[in-house]
């Protein structure tokens, strides 16, 4: 199998069967490979039948080849130049607005809003209160 193909190289090839998987590409008379269906084209392929007809004529890139197990990895992507991405305009974030300013009278609210000086002054009291009740 070796002595006829390299990894690497491109050769012509047949299809001879389509599976969900893949297609079978005879290389030869005696030798087929799979191109698993990842390797079909660029992006992504849901139905290998509306890339490859049984017959078609393609060029393959061979990207492995298992001797014991008897089997080549081909692929058609490989082939092809890469489509170029579209660059898709950004869309601009929606500005946030800044929270409306949350009104605190502390005059209403004994329980509002203090700053952290402030309470600790009152948890202070309050301890030492607690203090001279159990003594």
């Amino acid at each position: 199998m070796s002595e006829k193909f390299e990894v690497g190289s491109i050769v012509q090839g047949k299809v001879t069967g389509i599976q969900p998987y893949g297609a079978f590409v005879a290389l030869d008379e005696s030798t087929q490979g799979l191109v698993h269906i990842s390797e079909i084209t660029h992006g992504y392929v849901k139905d290998v039948n509306e890339h490859l007809t049984l017959g078609d004529e393609v060029s393959v890139k061979i990207l492995s080849i298992d001797e014991a197990a008897g089997k080549i990895g081909l692929s058609i992507r490989a082939t092809q130049e890469a489509p170029e991405k579209k660059e898709e305009p950004k869309q601009s974030k929606p500005k946030k607005r800044p929270a409306p300013a949350a009104k605190f009278e502390t005059a209403e609210t004994p329980q509002g809003f203090n700053t952290l000086k402030e309470k600790l002054e009152e948890w202070i009291e309050q301890s030492d209160r607690k203090d001279l009740i159990k003594k």
